[in-house]
């Protein structure tokens, strides 16, 4: 299972919001901190508020928040979000026209993998991957 960018950045939003909570941090400084697209983060974090995950203000005092706390922010929750539904593979989503689909034994341990890697970052919150190390508020308070 691969994340796409667009997954990647909203985790690492979060982790940065995370660190820096409960302040608000402008999109601008994210971006910035990672060398991305001011443009392209910007549509990460209209999915993370629309989902829940960030709260945004406006203007010149405004910037992004966590939506809730990071103790309540699966991680396996915000990949699923993210990724929106992407299936693993074509026929887990709507293009059924493979020849082999009625008779294919692969498309079971796909789905069982692909269960296994959510059910994996079910077991993990925001707080629980900012944690462990100094270092990272470190790097992300700069």
């Amino acid at each position: 299972m691969q994340l796409d960018k667009f997954t990647d950045y909203a985790l690492r939003v979060l982790m940065t919001l995370a660190v820096h909570a409960p302040a608000r941090v402008p999109t601008s400084k994210i971006a910035s901190l990672y060398g991305l697209s001011e443009h392209h983060l910007s549509k990460v974090a209209t999915q993370l508020v629309a989902e829940g995950f960030a709260e945004s203000e406006r203007g010149r005092n405004g910037g992004l928040t966590l939506g809730r706390s990071a103790e309540r922010i699966s991680i396996g929750a915000v990949v699923r979000a993210m990724k929106r539904n992407d299936p693993v593979v074509e026929c887990f989503g709507t293009d059924k026209s493979c020849l082999i689909l009625p008779a294919c034994g692969l498309r079971d341990p796909l789905s069982r993998a692909q269960e296994a890697f959510f059910a994996t970052l079910d077991g993990y919150t925001l707080a629980d991957v900012v944690q462990p190390s100094g270092a990272l508020a470190a790097l992300l308070k700069k």
